[in-house]
């Protein structure tokens, strides 16, 4: 994989060499801005063999007891994690996910604002950041607004990438703001991205301010939470969210998350769809789309000798962040 250097006057315009030089799948190193100028480093792709189809000791499905024991490791509810581990004395782990949860690709932001919410420091600012960077590598400028300028570099922060991407940050403040900034949204289907305040939802001010905030969009909500949280805290979490709009849920840190019962924990409570997680730093491909294969995989995993973890889920290489403060991922 040998990486190539791009430059050209807009984002839109580098991404446009890239892809005609590497296809589609092009891989984005690093990308940063060089006087007028945007300075793109790709590779193509690296092609991977197919492999070795498993042996029939390895493919055999794991017993119902081996999967109540991982559901236990992650300490996943009882009251989850007892029909889960029923359904998977007939079934694969895979089909018993399926079954008990749902599963969707995120809202696109075109019809109705994709507002991303959650508690403080969740990790919603990269997210944002991340699903933005994905629709301009795409070649879709989408309209991001930042709804976070109660807290000290709030919007700072998602300014930091939004320039890197030749986009517009509008940054609103109270409700009629937002209203004034959506009613001036281009036309032709042109998405758009709430990164909305951190909110206590047992605050009756915040989650008022939240509920106001997606009436006025007539937003999405899309749940941020950081993997690994304590699964009550988790649930209760998703419930109260659940009760101000979210429908989706975006788990952040899955990389670094060693137990996942907050994640299904989160989901069950509230009746949330699981969609991507959040898995490195960078904003380009720093996301996972989840499935029931993907959950199966990760809750069937032991954790390494002396405690180091189970295998790291790794992302595309990414481009280079902006020196932005550390956020979760």
């Amino acid at each position: 994989m040998r990486p190539k250097q791009f430059q050209a006057a807009s984002m839109a315009e580098a991404m446009a060499l890239v892809r005609a030089e590497f296809g589609a799948d092009a891989i984005i190193l690093s990308c940063e801005r060089r006087g007028d100028l945007v300075e793109l480093a790709a590779a193509a792709e690296p092609e991977i063999e197919d492999p070795a189809p498993p042996s029939p000791s390895a493919a055999g499905r794991p017993s119902a007891e081996a999967v109540a024991l991982a559901l236990r490791r992650h300490n996943l509810p009882a009251a989850l994690a007892a029909p889960l581990a029923a359904r998977c004395a007939a079934l694969p782990l895979e089909a018993g996910l399926a079954d008990s949860f749902a599963f969707m690709p995120l809202p696109d932001g075109i019809g109705r604002p994709l507002l991303l919410a959650g508690p403080h420091g969740a990790g919603k600012t990269l997210s944002c950041a991340k699903l933005a960077t994905r629709m301009v590598l795409s070649g879709v400028s989408p309209l991001v607004i930042s709804a976070d300028g109660m807290r000290a570099g709030g919007p700072e922060q998602l300014a930091a990438f939004t320039r890197l991407l030749g986009l517009d940050l509008a940054v609103v403040r109270h409700r009629t703001m937002l209203a004034s900034v959506l009613a001036q949204r281009p036309g032709g289907g042109t998405p758009v991205l709430i990164d909305a305040a951190g909110c206590d939802p047992a605050d009756p001010e915040q989650a008022a301010a939240l509920r106001s905030l997606v009436a006025t969009a007539g937003a999405s909500v899309l749940l941020v939470l950081p993997a690994g949280l304590d699964p009550d805290e988790a649930a209760e979490l998703g419930t109260a969210f659940a009760a101000l709009g979210a429908t989706h849920l975006l788990p952040t840190r899955l990389d670094a998350a060693r137990r996942l019962g907050g994640v299904l924990a989160a989901a069950a409570a509230g009746g949330l769809a699981l969609t991507e997680a959040g898995i490195g730093p960078g904003a380009a491909h720093g996301l996972l789309r989840l499935s029931p294969a993907v959950l199966a995989e990760r809750l069937l995993a032991m954790p390494a000798q002396g405690g180091a973890g189970v295998a790291p889920l790794a992302p595309r290489p990414a481009f280079a962040a902006p020196s932005v403060e550390e956020q979760p991922r």
